[in-house]
C-alpha cells in the first residue's frame, strides 16, 4: 500500500506538522519554530492549512493545521495535511498530551485523505506518508490500529473503483483470494457452477451475463474467538438494471454496486490483522446484472437457498435477491451470533438521508446502538429507520411466498423487510445497512477522496473491536 515508518527520532525531519486545536496554544512546540509560527497560528480555522517555508533549516517547512472542536476534527485535519504536502514526503507530527483516539483519528485522516486509486494491474503502492510522531510510545497501539483501518479502507476503495471492464465476479473473487493468502487464520472458499444450485437468487441475477456468478466465503477464525459475526455484502460487479434497464445516468457509476462486499471482505481482513478474538465470516454473493438471452424476467418466480420463493417484477431490484440467498445460507450453515449485511441497495436511502448518512435497520436496540456508536467514532454516519410489521403486507404475492419489489414509496424500508424474511429467529440479532449513497463521493471532502469511499470498513472495524473489549 504505502510505506509507514513510526519513530520517536526526529533528527532528519524535513516537514513538521503542528496541529492547532481551538482550545490549545503552541506549548507543544519548542524553540524557534514556536516563535516563528505563533502569529501564523492565530485564528486558524478547522481543517485550514498554513505553510511556513524555512529554507536551509530543519525542519525545512512547517505545516500548521486547524483542528476545531467538532466531531471528526482530528480526522479532517489529517486529511487536510495529506492534500497539502507531496504524497511521498516524510512528515514529523508534533503532539502535546492528546487522547489516544485523537491520534488515531489524525493518522487515519492523513492516510485516507492521501488515497489515490491503484489499478490492480499496477505494481504495489510505494508512495505515501512516512509518518514520524514524537513521543510515539503512548500512541503505538492507536497508530497501529489506524494503519490497519486505513489499509483495509484503501483495499475496499481500490476494489470498488476498479472499472467493470476489469472487474467481474471471477476477478473480484480472485482479488479477495489473493489478498487473503498470506494471512494466518484466514480461509477463503469460492463456490460456482453446480455448487450454486440452491442459490436461486444469485443464479437468476447473474444469468444474463457471460461472467458467471459465484459465492465467496472469507473467514477469520482465531482460537480465542468468543463470538461469531457474519458480514454479508452485496457484490454486484455491474448493475445495468437487467431487462428493467436503467437510464444512462443511472448506470454511470454502477461499478460501485459491490461496495458492500468490498467493505465486508476488507473488515474481515482487518480483524485478522488486528488479531481480534472474534470469529468473522464474510459471505459475498458476486454477480453481474446484465441483459442477455438467459436474463431473468419481470414476473419470474425464484427459489432461494432456504426453499422459499420470491416473485420479481423488477430486475433492477436485484441486490435483495442475492442477499436473500446469502442470508439464508448464513442462518442454515453458519449459525452466527450476529448477522450484519451491507448493501448499496436503494435510491430511497438517498432520498431519505442524503449522500453522507446510511440507513440502519435492526430489531435489536443493543446492536443498533453499538453500530451507530462505532460509526460515530469512525466518522461514518447512520440513522436508524423503522421496520413496521404492517408494511409486510406490501410484500404479499399471489404466486410466491413474497413479492421482492412492490411499487411503494418507502423503498428502503420495504427492502429491509424483505431481507428480514430470510433470517428466521436470527432476525433478533441482525442489522441491515443501506449505504447506497455514502459508498461514493462526487468530490474530495475531509477524509473522503473523489470516487469510492470504502464506506463501512471503519464502522465494522470499530464494532468488531468493541466486541473484544
Amino acid at each position: 500500500m504505502f510505506p509507514i515508518r513510526l519513530t520517536a527520532h526526529l533528527d532528519d525531519e524535513r516537514t513538521m506538522v503542528v496541529p492547532i486545536a481551538t482550545s490549545r496554544s503552541l506549548s507543544h512546540v519548542e524553540g524557534e519554530v514556536a516563535a516563528e509560527t505563533a502569529a501564523l497560528a492565530e485564528g486558524i480555522g478547522p481543517a485550514e492549512v498554513r505553510l511556513l517555508p524555512r529554507p536551509l533549516r530543519r525542519p525545512e517547512k512547517v505545516v500548521l493545521v486547524g483542528v476545531g472542536s467538532g466531531a471528526g476534527g482530528w480526522r479532517a485535519a489529517g486529511a487536510a495535511v495529506s492534500r497539502a504536502v507531496a504524497g511521498d514526503e516524510p512528515l514529523c507530527i508534533t503532539l502535546g498530551d492528546l487522547p489516544a483516539d485523537a491520534v488515531r483519528d489524525l493518522a487515519e485522516g492523513l492516510w485516507l485523505g492521501g488515497y489515490r486509486y491503484r489499478d490492480a494491474r499496477e505494481e504495489p503502492r510505494t508512495a505515501g506518508v512516512d509518518l514520524q510522531i514524537n513521543a510515539i510510545r503512548p500512541y503505538a497501539e492507536s497508530l497501529a490500529r489506524a494503519e490497519v483501518t486505513a489499509r483495509a479502507t484503501w483495499l475496499a476503495r481500490d476494489l470498488t473503483n476498479a472499472p467493470s471492464s476489469l472487474k467481474n465476479p471471477d476477478w473480484l473473487a480472485e482479488e479477495i483470494v489473493g489478498v487473503s493468502a498470506k494471512r494466518a487464520g484466514v480461509t477463503v472458499r469460492v463456490r460456482g457452477g453446480a455448487e450454486l444450485e440452491r442459490f436461486g437468487g444469485l443464479r437468476a441475477v447473474g444469468g444474463g451475463s457471460v461472467h458467471r456468478p459465484c459465492l465467496v466465503s472469507l473467514t477469520w477464525q482465531p482460537s480465542t474467538a468468543r463470538r461469531h459475526v457474519a458480514l454479508v455484502g452485496k457484490g454486484i460487479t455491474f448493475d445495468s438494471g437487467g431487462i428493467s434497464i436503467k437510464t444512462r445516468p443511472g448506470m454511470k457509476i454502477m461499478k460501485i454496486d459491490m461496495a458492500g462486499a468490498a467493505a465486508a471482505a476488507a473488515a474481515t481482513l482487518a480483524a485478522a490483522d488486528l488479531d481480534l478474538p472474534v470469529r468473522v465470516t464474510a459471505v459475498l454473493p458476486l454477480a453481474e446484472n446484465a441483459i442477455g438471452a438467459d436474463a431473468y424476467r419481470p414476473g419470474d418466480v425464484i427459489t432461494h437457498y432456504d426453499g422459499s420463493t420470491s416473485e420479481s417484477t423488477n430486475s433492477d431490484a436485484e441486490g435483495r435477491l442475492v442477499l436473500a440467498d446469502a442470508l439464508g445460507y448464513c442462518v442454515a450453515e453458519l449459525d452466527p451470533d450476529v448477522i450484519i449485511d451491507l448493501a448499496t441497495l436503494t435510491g430511497s436511502q438517498t432520498v431519505a438521508l442524503g449522500t453522507r448518512t446510511a440507513a440502519l435497520f435492526s430489531h435489536d436496540d443493543e446492536l443498533a446502538k453499538a453500530l451507530a456508536e462505532a460509526g460515530r467514532r469512525a466518522g461514518e454516519q447512520m440513522w436508524r429507520l423503522p421496520l413496521p410489521d404492517d408494511y409486510r403486507e406490501y410484500l404479499r404475492s399471489d404466486i410466491a411466498d413474497r413479492h421482492s419489489s412492490p411499487a411503494l414509496g418507502a423503498g428502503a424500508v420495504v427492502a429491509a423487510l424483505y431481507l428480514r424474511d430470510f433470517l428466521g429467529e436470527k432476525a433478533d440479532r441482525w442489522a441491515h445497512i443501506d449505504m447506497a449513497a455514502p459508498a461514493w463521493a462526487d468530490d474530495s471532502e475531509m477524509e473522503l477522496t473523489k470516487g469510492a469511499t470504502g464506506w463501512g470498513v471503519r464502522t465494522l472495524v470499530r464494532y468488531l473491536e468493541s466486541l473484544s473489549a
